[in-house]
C-alpha cells in the first residue's frame, strides 16, 4: 500500500505534493492543515486520514485531535505535537506527528517515530519535505526523490525533498542489515 504521509500544510497544496498524492493508496496528515478547502481537495486523491493541528481552529472541531489507523498491516499512531503522544503505545507499530516542521525518522521503544516536516508555506529556511512510504503486511520500507520545482510566486527553483525513509522491518523492530542513511 502506498502512502503519503504530510504535515503542517498551512493552507497550501503545492503541485509538486498533489503529484505524489495522486500516486497514493492513502494520505495521513499530521495536522495544521489552516483550511477545510485543503481537507476537501486532499479527499479526492485517496482515503485521508487526519488530526488537528494547533492552528486548526473552530472551523476543524470535527477533526480528531488524535487517531489510529491500521493500513497495510501497519498500525499508526497521529497526533499534531509529539508531546502529547501517549506513554502505552502497545500494538502501535509507527507514529506520525508533526508541529515542528522538521523531518524525523527514527526508532524508539520499538516503534518508529515519523516527522514529514512540512509541505506548506517556507518556515525559516527549513526545507520543505513530505515522506512516501509504502506499507506491508510487517514491513514498512520508503523512498527517495528529489527534484526541482518552482515556488509560487518565486523565480527561483525550489528543492522538493522527499525525506528518505529506510526499510523497516516491523517485526523484528530493525532496520535491515547494511542499509545505510544517505542524508
Amino acid at each position: 500500500m502506498k502512502l503519503a504521509i504530510l504535515s503542517d500544510t498551512h493552507g497550501l497544496l503545492r503541485p509538486e505534493v498533489t503529484e505524489h498524492l495522486k500516486a497514493a493508496d492513502a494520505s495521513l496528515h499530521g495536522g495544521d492543515i489552516n483550511r477545510q478547502s485543503i481537507v476537501d481537495e486532499l479527499r479526492q486523491y485517496a482515503p485521508l486520514y487526519i488530526v488537528r493541528g494547533n492552528n486548526d481552529k473552530d472551523w476543524a472541531e470535527a477533526i480528531p485531535h488524535d487517531l489510529t489507523v491500521t493500513l497495510g498491516g501497519v498500525t499508526f499512531f497521529m497526533v499534531h505535537n509529539r508531546k502529547e503522544v501517549p506513554a502505552d503505545l502497545a500494538g502501535v507499530d509507527a507514529v506520525v506527528f508533526g508541529h515542528s516542521h522538521k523531518y524525523v525518522q527514527e526508532e524508539k521503544g520499538g516503534v518508529l517515530w515519523l516527522n514529514p516536516g512540512s509541505c506548506g508555506p517556507r518556515r525559516f529556511h527549513q526545507e520543505i519535505t513530505m515522506m512516501t512510504a509504502e506499507a506491508e503486511e510487517n514491513s514498512y520500507a520508503g523512498r527517495q526523490s528529489c527534484r526541482e520545482c518552482m515556488c509560487p510566486g518565486s523565480m527561483r527553483p525550489l528543492t522538493m525533498k522527499m525525506a528518505p525513509l529506510l526499510p523497516f522491518d516491523l517485526r523484528k523492530r530493525e532496520f535491515p542489515q547494511g542499509s545505510a542513511k544517505s542524508w
